[in-house]
């Protein structure tokens, strides 16, 4: 008998050595907070770490009726193969399903990022105000990217977009005028 409850004991006390070692491995490997910063007139998103770019995934952004939202979200939950919900429409997953493969919902109802079954809107502003990308992008943001991470929508291309993403600050307004304004300068050749 004490043979069987020193080998109990001895058991128990492994078993808790071990589990509080993987513990410590899991916490010593576990990543820093990621970012993720969309510039809406670069219809471009890039996922940061420690400051730095990780990635940088071509995205549609809000069409003009339905602008997408800007400031700071924060990932609230991620559905791999999403069913689709939009009143009087339900869409299960598969190749028909207009948010794609994945989700990644924000804490602003009814706004995510997500993939689509529309991949040549990508580059444009054609969603309903979610950020778009192609689903083989949209799979890979999925696996960088958890629950809480921080998620900054600029409107404008201010100092801090421009800085990580290049060139000189452009508002809105401007980059929305661009394309008319070159499409009126060809107009006349």
């Amino acid at each position: 008998m004490k043979a069987q409850s020193r080998i109990r004991t001895i058991s128990l006390l492994l078993t808790a050595l071990f589990a509080s070692t993987a513990a410590a491995q899991d916490f010593s490997t576990a990543r820093a907070a990621r970012q993720v910063l969309v510039s809406i007139p670069d219809r471009k998103l890039m996922v940061l770490e420690g400051g730095k770019v990780v990635r940088t995934f071509p995205v549609a952004v809000g069409a003009t009726v339905s602008p997408s939202p800007s400031g700071e979200f924060k990932i609230v939950n991620r559905v791999a193969e999403p069913t689709y919900y939009h009143p009087g429409v339900v869409i299960p997953a598969g190749a028909g399903n207009p948010i794609g493969t994945r989700w990644l919902g924000l804490n602003r109802k009814g706004y995510g990022i997500h993939g689509t079954n529309e991949p040549r809107s990508i580059g444009k502003a054609a969603s309903h105000g979610c950020i778009r990308l192609r689903n083989r992008d949209m799979e890979q943001l999925f696996r960088m990217v958890s629950v809480g991470d921080t998620v900054l929508i600029h409107a404008d291309r201010d100092e801090q977009v421009s800085e990580i993403f290049g060139g000189a600050p452009v508002t809105q307004e401007v980059a929305q005028a661009q394309p008319a304004a070159a499409a009126l300068a060809g107009e006349g050749q």
